[in-house]
């Protein structure tokens, strides 16, 4: 099984983003409420992806995705980023920074699921259609 971690300070987008990616079979779904709880939650066990919010009170989401990708055991790790931030400033500098795509909030499920599935094949190998 694969496993995804979902960032975001918000409990209900949370929920949101794994009720959109349930039906994607092979995996399995762990949530933080925030950075820290992120990095700790990596550390402990090693994610296959990460969805991540930017904006969230402790520690910003472009820092997390920073720290994630400079530790040699996850600078593999496909990080999607899903925030409310649209502006062309914060796509460019999380994708500078090395998330796998920027989407905006609200998404559209089906999106999120696709761009999922494009990503865990592409960068794991493991198909999940």
């Amino acid at each position: 099984m694969k496993r995804i971690l979902v960032v975001d300070d918000s409990a209900t987008m949370r929920k949101m983003v794994i009720a959109s990616l349930r039906d994607l079979p092979g995996f399995t779904f762990s949530e933080a409420a925030n950075g820290l709880e992120a990095i700790e939650q990596m550390q402990n066990s090693p994610f296959d992806l990460m969805v991540l919010d930017l904006n969230m009170p402790d520690m910003h989401g472009l820092d997390v995705l920073r720290f994630v990708l400079s530790h040699p055991d996850y600078q593999a790790t496909p990080i999607v980023i899903l925030t409310t931030k649209g502006d062309p400033e914060s796509k460019s500098e999380a994708l500078s920074a090395g998330a796998s795509c920027y989407l905006t909030k609200p998404f559209q499920p089906k999106s999120l699921a696709e761009q999922i599935q494009e990503l865990v094949n592409l960068k794991l190998g493991f198909n999940v259609s």
